[in-house]
């Protein structure tokens, strides 16, 4: 196969995403991360351009790397300077990476508007730069800044600025479009211009405005490049950079070239969430290839081919990627979706192909009223299970009242407040009842405890189960706080989570159904693993 070199600028050009900012212990774990992932170069920052990376860049130096090398970014040296002198070149010098990516500037308009000086000077701040680095033993790979703008401004100064770094000694030139506006035809053709006068290895960095990041990288490889710079997830300034959790597994599975080990390309899923979580960023679950929603279906039709041949609405295996199929329950799924559903949740699905019409009617009903089991997959599962004949619940809600009072005088529990939430509840579970009440901090909570309080009399192991998460949402904005809202709750054991949902004209009622429905689920399982006291 042929080889194609990944370079990650997660730690740089990533970094300058809006809404993150890494530490070096941070950073520190990013790299680990890529190596494991067989990433050949990972940039680590700009040494001289803050005390953080200048730290990182000392702690790089003991990092145990099996696959990667750490390189550090700078620019060229001032206009009217010497190299040996200059502040930013000496940075990179002290970082003491084996390998340095230098910018340098592609385009007229930057040289003369931006830098403020002549074009022969900018050409001989490029050579300088590449020689001096060179001088003390470290390899350079030159990132031609606005090559693809400079080359349609004017081609032969863009391809001399090029000319000039692979003279000099830069092992590579990464040609750059800065501004994310190429597309990949013209990518294509520029990067057949370059290499026809010049024999240096090419690389390609791309940055993702037109949403053409990813298309642009591959097809400056199809025409001959030897290096692809990005970062995980596309993360980075702007509109982002190429995202490699798409280009690695495209190269690989699509056009056969070798980038990362086969082995290492199943880690890919983990690792994109892996530095979405270190980046405090939620994951993008509609991302290519890595997304939850990647291999995710939801209408009747494809769930039943799915079910046929795994390969008729997938473009991949998404184990390759370290991924899994999903199957999405709405009032689009056909009875298909509801066996292979049950089955992925360890349902005995011998006879359900003939209560499957019957729950796809009672399913389609009940989103029609606002619930959504997409997201609440225990919720899904109950309903299932209440179909069975003989399904006994393990307890049945019998009614429950909701007490918000403002109160006059100070609350004498210390709630500075004044307001008072109260619920009564009853339940009945092998014909007792039970009736009891709970103040909470609002209606919702005190219902909760109102409920487990009830509960705990027959089922003492219920105390474990907490909630984790409640969200609200309202499905029709326009009727205000009469809409109808969606309740979606997370809960726990400690050890597993489950989510389930309610949906009402009244948030009350929604948070019920969603909180007996968590109860009922846990109490279900407990009792399979003959656990339940």
């Amino acid at each position: 196969m042929r080889l194609v070199e990944i370079y990650d600028t997660t730690l740089r050009d990533g970094t300058q995403r809006e809404g993150i900012s890494l530490s070096v212990e941070d950073k520190v774990k990013i790299v680990r991360k890529l190596d494991q992932l067989g990433i050949q170069f990972i940039e680590g920052g700009w040494p001289g351009s803050n005390p953080k990376d200048a730290e990182f860049f000392v702690r790089a130096r003991s990092l145990p790397l099996a696959n990667a090398i750490i390189t550090s970014f700078g620019s060229t040296r001032k206009a009217n300077a010497r190299a040996d002198k200059d502040q930013n070149l000496r940075a990179l010098v002290d970082s003491r990476t084996k390998v340095a990516t230098l910018v340098g500037k592609c385009w007229t308009l930057h040289v003369t508007e931006v830098l403020k000086t002549v074009l022969d000077e900018n050409l001989r701040m490029i050579e300088d730069s590449v020689r001096f680095l060179r001088s003390q033993g470290i390899r350079v790979i030159f990132d031609a800044e606005h090559f693809f703008d400079g080359f349609k401004a004017d081609s032969d100064y863009a391809r001399r600025a090029v000319a000039v770094a692979g003279e000099a000694g830069a092992e590579c030139i990464a040609l750059c479009d800065t501004n994310g506006g190429a597309l990949p035809a013209e990518v294509g053709s520029i990067v057949d211009a370059v290499r026809a006068v010049g024999d240096w290895p090419l690389g390609i960095h791309t940055h993702n405005d037109c949403e053409l990041a990813v298309a642009n990288s591959l097809a400056a490889v199809e025409h001959g490049a030897i290096q692809v710079q990005g970062t995980i997830n596309g993360y980075g300034e702007r509109c982002g950079n190429a995202n490699l959790c798409s280009i690695i597994p495209s190269l690989k599975l699509k056009m056969g070239v070798d980038c990362v080990p086969d082995e290492q390309l199943s880690s890919l899923t983990e690792v994109s969430r892996y530095i979405s979580e270190i980046s405090n960023l939620t994951p993008d679950s509609h991302q290519p290839y890595v997304g939850a929603s990647a291999f995710a279906h939801k209408a009747g039709l494809h769930v039943d081919a799915m079910m046929k041949s795994s390969l008729s609405y997938q473009h991949i295996d998404p184990l390759l990627v370290g991924n899994r199929s999903r199957v999405l329950l709405s009032e689009l799924s056909g009875k298909g979706s509801i066996i292979y559903k049950a089955r992925e949740r360890g349902l005995d699905v011998a006879n359900l192909s003939e209560q499957s019409r019957g729950i796809l009617d009672t399913i389609k009903a009940l989103e029609s009223r606002g619930f959504q089991f997409d997201g609440a997959e225990a919720s899904f599962e109950l309903l299932v299970r209440r179909s069975q004949p003989g399904y006994r619940r393990p307890f049945d809600l019998v009614d429950f009242l909701v007490l918000v009072e403002k109160r006059r005088r100070p609350s004498t529990t210390g709630n500075g407040d004044g307001l008072l939430s109260e619920a009564t509840v009853k339940v009945r579970v092998n014909g007792d009842v039970m009736h009891t009440a709970a103040e909470g901090n609002g209606p919702v909570n005190a219902l909760d405890l109102a409920l487990r309080k009830s509960l705990l009399e027959f089922y003492p192991s219920l105390s474990a189960v907490r909630l984790v998460d409640y969200k609200v949402r309202a499905l029709d904005e326009t009727e205000g706080t009469g809409a109808q809202v969606r309740v979606v709750i997370e809960s726990s054991d400690g050890e597993h989570q489950w989510r389930t949902v309610g949906s009402s004209e009244n948030i009350i009622e929604a948070s019920w159904i969603a909180l007996a429905d968590s109860l009922e689920y846990w109490l279900l399982k407990r009792a399979e693993e003959g656990a339940l006291e």
